[in-house]
């Protein structure tokens, strides 16, 4: 069974970036968190960057130890 808590949204100017954040902010290893992608990033003029940045919802998994019986 798994519970989720401390759910944060994160930007980056990629995806990966935001997720660093998430695991810096939450400090968890990364088989902990939960990620949901809300917006990919959006290339600017001439395919350069920051146009608009990654957004990811990011939560902490706790598994539980109980087993059902």
């Amino acid at each position: 069974m798994e519970n989720i808590s401390n759910e944060i949204e994160v930007e980056g100017r990629t995806v990966e970036e935001a997720v660093k954040k998430a695991l810096s902010i939450l400090k968890v290893s990364r088989r902990q968190l939960h990620i949901k992608v809300v917006a990919e990033e959006q290339k600017g003029l001439f395919g350069m960057s920051g146009a608009k940045p990654a957004k990811i919802l990011a939560s902490v998994v706790i598994k539980s130890s109980k087993k059902k019986a």
